[in-house]
């Protein structure tokens, strides 16, 4: 039986945060709602308490019932946690003099407690609270000071219960990793025996089980978390997975043969189907954005189910969902607006009757990536930036036609192929072109032109929630702008986006 840890979320934003750092120590863990716990927290080996945006002294304060799990599992309280134990167990939590948000040193450690084991005198740590704890609970014993914040950390003496007001998962606690270390791995006694290799044991074992000799579809995109998908499913149920790869004629210049070979070359039983004149009909006279979204998302849905009827005896739709995915849906603050049901559909209609099957509901994105090394998948694939599902068709500013794709086509290979012959790729998260609803002149030899300009975008980023602009070489992208001029016929300038994440969004559209 593998070890796992509970993460309690009270409406934290760094709450999938701690996940990830526990995740980093090959440990297990599920994200719950405060309000809606596992009902059997016997199976987990150790319990976070996440912070919040509430104070505990608010009437709207979340109230979580810890009686199956204080005194009786490890407990680590961070932030708001460690607070609601204070304020709720005879402590005190006072609103606090000074705006306690940012980087605090540690001034004071006690000395001879395993939980501070190789952290010293001055770590830094990231506060983000208004409150703080003026009075320890009933039997606290203190173990880290800043300079504005007194009770930092402490213990509860005759529980393995602790309480931080700062935050050990993000990046500015310089010691946070070691923090959640010494509490899972020395005082909790948790294993560490979540691993790809692990994962794929289990999940093709859990599949064969529950699917049986039934038969599977899955809509394939040429993105990471759908090949995985594809690849676990075939692994466990092998001939009885159908996959289905869509051109909705938005996709990359050549992606569409060169993704089909390398798809059949992994052995996977994967069907093309070329729906470029459908999609560019559907969308012919629209300017609107989140229109154009709708309509590409809905036709994708009518191939798609055309398509999948044609395959006899179909059970089980697969998906790429991933835990962030997950997340969204269960939070504390509730179900998401749009769930995301499908990276290239915005979810299937009730009508296909299908039950879902979703292999990788439970990894984080670099986790996904880590499995398929492990499964053989090719590294080229695997360190594939992001490509949104509506394709191109959300980087052509105004109505989309042929030609707009053709030239935009043109332009994004030239970009993605200097990346990776500048060796750049790798350093970008996610890179692409926009084709801007502008002309403007410009002057080729003697002749005047007045034709389209073009936005490169290179970022770095982690999920896609923050991003940054990375500061290509002014080399590279003087050479990109003159490859681009003068092998793309109707382009005349070329651009760079330097707008980060927020406020701007890393597509345009």
């Amino acid at each position: 039986m593998q070890d796992k840890v509970l993460i309690l979320d009270f409406g934290s934003q760094y709450t999938q945060l701690i996940a990830r750092r526990v995740r980093e120590l090959f440990i297990y863990c599920e994200i719950h709602p405060f309000n809606n716990p596992p009902k059997n927290t016997e199976e987990f080996n150790a319990v976070i308490l996440s912070g919040s945006p509430y104070s505990v002294r608010s009437e709207e304060a979340p109230h979580p019932d810890l009686s199956t799990i204080r005194g009786k599992l490890p407990l680590l309280a961070v932030c708001y946690g460690a607070q609601y134990l204070a304020h709720f167990s005879g402590g005190a939590v006072k609103p606090s003099n000074t705006r306690e948000y940012g980087r605090a040193n540690l001034s004071f450690i006690q000395s001879g407690e395993t939980f501070f084991e190789g952290v010293d005198k001055g770590s830094q740590v990231w506060m983000s609270h208004s409150d703080t704890i003026d009075q320890l609970p009933d039997r606290g014993i203190l173990l880290a000071s800043t300079e504005d914040v007194k009770n930092a950390a402490y213990r509860i003496e005759g529980e393995t219960t602790f309480g931080i007001q700062f935050h050990p998962e993000v990046y500015h606690t310089t010691d946070g990793k070691k923090l959640l270390e010494n509490f899972l791995i020395k005082i909790a006694r948790v294993q560490q025996d979540w691993t790809p290799d692990s994962f794929v044991e289990m999940t093709v074992k859990e599949i064969r089980e529950t699917l049986g000799d039934q038969k599977v579809i899955l809509g394939l995109s040429g993105g990471v978390d759908s090949t995985v998908a594809a690849v676990l499913l075939h692994k466990a149920i092998g001939p009885h997975l159908q996959c289905i790869f869509v051109n909705n004629g938005l996709l990359r210049k050549n992606e569409f043969k060169s993704v089909l070979n390398q798809y059949e070359g992994m052995g996977l039983n994967v069907k093309g189907v070329d729906a470029t004149d459908q999609f560019l009909k559907a969308l012919t006279g629209e300017t609107d954005p989140e229109k154009k979204r709708k309509i590409i998302g809905n036709t994708f849905i009518n191939v798609f189910d055309d398509e999948s009827k044609k395959t006899e005896g179909v059970s089980w739709l697969a998906q790429g969902t991933i835990y962030p995915d997950v997340i969204e849906s269960i939070s504390v603050n509730g179900p998401s607006a749009t769930i995301k049901s499908h990276h290239n559909v915005g979810g299937l209609p009730d009508y296909m009757k299908l039950k879902l099957v979703e292999p990788l509901k439970m990894l984080f994105k670099d986790e996904v990536r880590r499995v398929g090394a492990s499964i053989g998948i090719d590294p080229e694939l695997l360190g594939r930036h992001p490509f949104p599902g509506p394709g191109l068709g959300i980087r052509i500013l105004g109505e989309i036609t042929a030609e707009k794709v053709r030239m935009l086509q043109e332009v994004d290979a030239i970009f993605i192929n200097g990346l990776k012959s500048w060796n750049l790729y790798d350093q970008v998260w996610q890179a692409g072109a926009m084709l801007l609803p502008v002309n403007s002149v410009g002057v080729m030899g003697d002749e005047r032109t007045y034709e389209k300009c073009v936005a490169l975008r290179a970022v770095q980023s982690t999920d896609g929630m923050t991003a940054d602009w990375v500061d290509l070489p002014y080399a590279f992208l003087q050479k990109m702008s003159n490859e681009i001029i003068n092998k793309v016929k109707g382009v005349n300038r070329v651009v760079y986006d330097i707008s980060s994440k927020p406020p701007a969004t890393i597509e345009w559209e």
